[in-house]
């Protein structure tokens, strides 16, 4: 079959690239034509746009990127309709794929939607497009399927993607890592500041203010594959180091992590690494954001899956340096290590085991 896939993000391009590997061990003459990133392009066929490109962080940024935004959506719509794909495969990314899946339904494609929009957390009236437009439906938190039942649509519950990834990384030993990478032997902390431009120069500010109170660790920051080294050597010096591409390695290696949220929380937790999560956005996008978003009580998905707070959110005005120096002491300790990686046991169980990806593509290949 022909499958045209939509990633628009940097975990979009990890889930889809797992999602393409068992497509093809199920059809060896699939044939891909995607919107991605490199872990798609290493799975074969046609990569149309990378997610670099397509990447807008916030109200404002995407306000001023609207002409950018609307002819990549007209190019979308002319590039499936050359190509005439068997299936669109949506991953995530719902400002932009949910408007090419009424396009693609109305040319007769059939339309899978892989890992939900967070509906339940904002713009819940967009289940109706759902409805209209998705053939099939594909969940991976386990109360989204509720939330879908509860609309009157029908969704698979497939399992975590993440789960996946993780299952199948080689055993890293910490000592060689250090060495690899020009670490020095002090223990690490991770810096996952995002993937974005303008949200890692901000995240990055405030997260490195802690240095002065954890003089015996390292800081040791996750390069984004969508921005350059160049872009991290003015945050370098002898005791905060960068590595790139190499994000679950460092992780796996680390004491404990500050996290900007989105997907690394869960990542994060999911390695078993105690994690604080930071969000600071613009004053206005966070002021809209607080208006749209109704009845949710946390901004990390670990929060969200686990419906109590199991790792601390420092949000806006409360991401400062004394609060995340209190915080990251917190989970330095032994005391609050062991109740954080109970919690994260549950989690795990929540999740269920792997197979994500290949319930997937059970779902579309029996479509």
């Amino acid at each position: 079959m022909k499958y045209y896939i939509i990633a628009g993000e940097a975990s979009g391009d990890l889930h889809g690239s797992n999602l393409m590997k068992a497509l093809k061990q199920k059809d060896p003459n699939a044939e891909f034509r995607f919107w991605g990133g490199d872990l798609m392009a290493k799975q074969g066929g046609t990569l149309v746009k990378h997610y670099r490109d397509l990447a807008f962080m916030g109200f404002l940024e995407v306000a001023m990127n609207l002409r950018t935004i609307l002819n990549n959506i007209k190019f979308c719509k002319e590039d499936i309709q050359n190509n005439k794909p068997d299936v669109l495969i949506l991953v995530d990314y719902p400002g932009f794929n949910l408007r090419i899946a009424k396009f693609a339904k109305e040319q007769g494609i059939k339309v899978v939607y892989y890992i939900s929009p967070q509906l339940w957390a904002w713009k819940e009236g967009r289940v109706e497009i759902i409805r209209k437009y998705v053939d099939e439906m594909m969940v991976i938190l386990p109360f989204e399927k509720d939330f879908y039942s509860k609309h009157g649509v029908y969704s698979h519950f497939v399992g975590h993607p993440l789960l996946d990834a993780i299952s199948t990384l080689e055993e890293i030993n910490t000592e060689d890592f250090k060495i690899q990478n020009g670490l020095n032997e002090k223990e690490i902390i991770a810096l996952l500041p995002g993937s974005r431009k303008q949200e890692v120069e901000k995240m990055l500010q405030i997260m490195l203010s802690v240095r002065p109170y954890f003089k015996e660790y390292q800081f040791v920051i996750a390069g984004a594959p969508s921005l350059p080294k160049e872009f991290y050597e003015k945050y370098v010096d002898d005791n905060v180091h960068f590595v790139s591409n190499k994000t679950y390695d460092l992780l796996r290696c680390s004491k404990a992590a500050l996290v900007t949220s989105g997907t690394a929380t869960l990542e994060t937790a999911l390695l078993n690494i105690p994690e604080v999560v930071c969000y600071r956005g613009s004053k206005v996008s966070y002021a809209i954001a607080k208006r749209l978003v109704k009845n949710i009580k946390y901004i990390s998905l670990v929060n969200l899956i686990m419906d109590r707070e199991v790792v601390k959110e420092l949000i806006q005005n409360d991401l400062n340096t004394n609060n995340l120096v209190e915080e990251l002491k917190k989970i330095l300790a032994t005391e609050k290590r062991f109740e954080v990686f109970r919690d994260y046991e549950l989690l795990r169980e929540k999740l269920g085991g792997k197979g994500a990806s290949e319930n997937a593509a059970d779902v579309i290949l029996n479509m």
